[in-house]
């Protein structure tokens, strides 16, 4: 009896770090919004930050890094953190110029992709009720995508959250082809790979010689250590110790979270057809993934 409880209480203890963490990427649109500097630099300021603080966690608790003693899985582990670098580029841009809501939405589509790339790359059977998941999620897009450019939404803002949900499906797909990674190391080393690939596009469009409004700093740091440092560290630390069923439905607190706090706090609106249309998205992809597959996924 007493080990069942003490079970149950290490599930509750990891499930609400992993909604906690959740409901930390679900802000971030929120938190980038105070940030009076460019996407790209926003996105630098995130991975030096996220990964400073994960790389100091993993030199004090004195772990070894043991993805190094297997080429293929690290060399897969580099490309999804250049994967999730492009992600995190797109998607901010996106958040900038579409807002948080529809950028958000745009992004979530990665996992249908994922859900579409599987046959080929992992040899999986894409049932009838997968197909279904996949045609809500697409009438969805449509929906939310035809009206935004209707009302005049930018369309590189929208080809940037497109671009964001491809990244995503190529971040996922290198993560399960790295296979059996520890998810603090590959939290970190993703990180450190998107701070490089981050680093030099800055570098190259326009230097990194940043100068940060002071009001910005508060919202950097929230954006850098907690949501991002602390975020990926409770995110991964628990997802071993729930049940994949569990984390594919909680997981959609994080899409949900953030269209929810980007009409709140940012006042952003949208059309009831694409209320109809976020429904479609992220009620879609999450019957996907509750219908045979596997969750795989990263903020």
């Amino acid at each position: 009896m007493r080990g069942a409880c003490a079970i149950l209480l290490r599930m509750s203890k990891a499930f609400l770090k992993y909604l906690a963490s959740l409901l930390l990427f679900g802000t971030n649109g929120i938190v980038a919004a105070h940030i009076a500097l460019s996407s790209q630099e926003i996105v630098w300021f995130r991975t030096l930050l996220g990964s400073a603080l994960l790389v100091g966690i993993f030199v004090l608790t004195r772990r070894k890094l043991t993805c190094l003693a297997n080429r293929r899985q690290f060399a897969f582990l580099v490309l999804s953190g250049v994967a999730m670098a492009g992600g995190w580029l797109f998607v901010y841009e996106a958040y900038q110029r579409i807002g948080v809501s529809l950028g958000t939405l745009l992004y979530y589509c990665g996992p249908v992709l994922v859900m579409a790339l599987s046959p080929a790359l992992f040899g999986e059977r894409i049932t009838v009720s997968k197909l279904v998941g996949f045609a809500v999620v697409f009438a969805g897009l449509v929906l939310v995508n035809g009206l935004a450019l209707q009302e005049g939404a930018d369309v590189w803002g929208i080809l940037c959250g497109i671009g964001a949900a491809v990244t995503y499906a190529a971040m996922v797909c290198f993560n399960k082809l790295a296979g059996g990674a520890d998810g603090f190391e590959n939290s970190m080393i993703q990180l450190v790979v998107a701070l490089a690939v981050v680093t030099a596009f800055v570098g190259l469009t326009c230097g990194l010689d940043v100068r940060v409004p002071a009001g910005a700093w508060p919202y950097i740091l929230v954006l850098g250590l907690l949501n991002t440092g602390v975020g990926c560290y409770w995110y991964f630390s628990s997802l071993d110790k729930l049940r994949a069923q569990t984390v594919a439905v909680a997981g959609y607190a994080e899409p949900l979270s953030a269209v929810v706090f980007s009409a709140v706090l940012l006042g952003e609106r949208m059309l009831p057809l694409q209320i109809l249309g976020a429904a479609c998205i992220i009620g879609g992809a999450a019957f996907s993934e509750l219908s045979g597959g596997k969750p795989s996924k990263e903020s």
